[in-house]
């Protein structure tokens, strides 16, 4: 009766580890096909896999979880169009933290039958004969149940619970985790409109998904990592696949350039500015206004737990202002002019994009005189980053 102890245990001496590490093994596949296929390539279309490959990530997403392309990926597009509204499928700010950890899942199968959101985001997805007759066919559930069964041929025994395990960690880790806590708690590279968070460094197995901020801010990118000590692992799996030709790179965040020589605003600036927005305004919280505050701090000691306590609300996007946020910001820009100059300046910054404009020769004017009233300003912290804001140029697109 040893076949009893799965295919691959015939002999009854496989190792308890042995299990942990094909469990861990298969999850890593599954999520690489959720970050890959449905997430890079499907649905912000920044990368291309070979057909082979596409082939497998969607037959492994039958079996391993049941997703549909077209569903998950309509899904996706929504939640980016309508993030933090009521039409967000799963916004904490709307559900509540507790029901989108726990109950992420049920959020997804909810707007899955929603056949409008499907219609209107899912285009450009498979709308092959397997899509329609085997993934989205009669049966949609019977590739979990195949996997049950395999798992258990397999493992034996053992293999229910480490397909019970698989099932659940897709709705844990993705529709839980990055939904619910991407959306929560963590730290922000950019001050994004939308609640999104960089989870970093607590859930790299999360197929880089967990520096969810980054990829708000460029969501056609397929590179999520951003700063030099972010470590995104689905990044490093689409570098391995390009070297063996199995994914090609369309599109990643822009890395603009600044040519310290150069003095005069032109349209390379413009697009340049234009193209790297979070860029742009994480360097001005970093570079004008967080330094400008630390000296007002300094200057006077007696207000400098309250001018402290305004950090945030100084930064922050106004769509995301709490009403405690919206008294600190009044009452330090009542008592402090640099500090209401600086903010001020970064609204007026902001506008640039913000704005319509008649033409691209009127944007530019406003760039150049917004860096011409800032360069009069008198702030030290000011004037050079419109120095340096002034030197802006996009370097080629590049997969690095």
């Amino acid at each position: 009766m040893q076949f009893l102890n799965g295919l691959l245990n015939l002999t009854g001496s496989l190792p308890w580890w042995a299990y942990v590490v094909a469990t861990i093994f298969f999850a890593q596949i599954t999520i690489a096909a959720v970050t890959l296929y449905l997430h890079r390539s499907q649905a912000h279309l920044s990368l291309d896999i070979h057909p082979a490959l596409a082939h497998f990530f969607r037959l492994w997403l039958w079996l391993f979880t049941g997703m549909s392309t077209r569903e998950w990926v309509a899904i996706h597009r929504k939640h980016h169009a309508k993030c933090e509204t009521e039409e967000d499928p799963h916004s904490p700010r709307f559900f509540g933290i507790k029901k989108v950890f726990f109950q992420g899942a049920e959020l997804y199968r909810s707007e899955a039958a929603n056949a409008d959101t499907i219609e209107r985001y899912s285009h450009g997805t498979p709308n092959d004969w397997l899509e329609n007759k085997v993934y989205n066919g009669k049966f949609p559930n019977l590739g979990i149940y195949i996997s049950m069964a395999l798992m258990i041929a397999l493992f034996g025994p053992i293999g229910l619970t480490m397909w019970a395990i698989l099932m659940v960690w897709i709705p844990l880790h993705a529709a839980g985790g990055i939904n619910g806590i991407g959306h929560y708690w963590g730290y922000r590279n950019y001050e994004s409109p939308d609640d999104s968070t960089n989870m970093y460094p607590w859930a790299f197995w999360i197929g880089g998904e967990e520096l969810h901020n980054n990829h708000h801010a460029y969501p056609s990118s397929a590179k999520f990592s951003i700063k030099p000590w972010e470590f995104d692992i689905g990044w490093m799996y689409i570098r391995i696949l390009e070297t063996i030709g199995l994914a090609k790179v369309k599109k990643t965040a822009p890395q603009p350039v600044i040519d310290t020589q150069k003095s005069h605003i032109d349209m390379d600036t413009l697009r340049a500015v234009i193209r790297s927005k979070m860029h742009v305004m994480s360097d001005y919280a970093n570079q004008v206004i967080k330094p400008v505050l630390k000296e007002e701090c300094s200057k006077d000691t007696s207000r400098s737990d309250l001018l402290k306590k305004a950090k945030h609300a100084l930064i922050r996007e106004s769509s995301r202002m709490k009403p405690r946020h919206t008294a600190q910001l009044t009452n330090v820009l009542h008592s402090n002019a640099r500090l209401k100059l600086v903010y001020h300046s970064r609204q007026q910054l902001l506008e640039i994009w913000e704005r319509t404009y008649a033409n691209q020769e009127k944007l530019l004017q406003a760039l150049r005189e917004w860096c011409q009233f800032a360069e009069q300003s008198g702030i030290k912290a000011l004037q050079e980053f419109a120095a340096s804001l002034r030197g802006y140029s996009l370097q080629p697109q590049q997969a690095a």
